[in-house]
């Protein structure tokens, strides 16, 4: 589906998970970590697998949000995190423009820097990714959609 802001690119639950998994399984030579920071919300469910993955319990969040659905907002620090990140690793569902990524990057500039998704914009702010996509890409995350009835093509089309 295309709309306004480019390509729909929906993501399932076993995608994600599996793209996740993919994450963590090239992280694994880079650390070890002392644990993980989730960039809420969308790092939450990828760093659960990661930690999952790399066998860490310590996790801990920086909470930023910059989104209103597809609207980029001003960013709104909700919780930072102290230190400069030292031996930690950063995980979000996606790099996008960069806005969040440059934020904790100052926050946390020494840490490992990881996310399942890249868009071109913000792909040098990361470390490692798994999957980039173009920056007119629109990702739905399974937890940001619902099933519904899907008209055929060609009912859609009004034939």
């Amino acid at each position: 589906m295309v709309d306004e802001k480019g390509m729909d690119f929906p993501v399932s639950w076993d995608e994600l998970h599996r793209t996740a998994r993919a994450l963590a399984y090239r992280l694994d030579s880079l650390g070890p970590f002392k644990g993980i920071v989730a960039i809420t919300r969308g790092g939450l469910v990828p760093a659960a697998i990661v930690a999952r993955e790399l066998e860490l319990r310590l996790v801990d969040t920086v909470c930023i949000s910059t989104y209103d659905h597809k609207d980029m907002g001003e960013a709104n620090i909700l919780k930072g995190i102290d230190g400069d990140g030292e031996g930690w690793l950063i995980i979000d569902d996606l790099v996008d423009t960069g806005k969040t990524a440059k934020i904790v990057r100052e926050m946390l500039p020494k840490a490992h820097f990881a996310t399942v998704f890249a868009k071109p914009a913000g792909r040098p702010l990361v470390d490692t990714f798994v999957t980039e996509v173009s920056q007119d890409t629109w990702i739905l995350f399974p937890w940001d959609v619902e099933l519904a009835y899907a008209q055929p093509i060609r009912a859609r089309k009004g034939k």
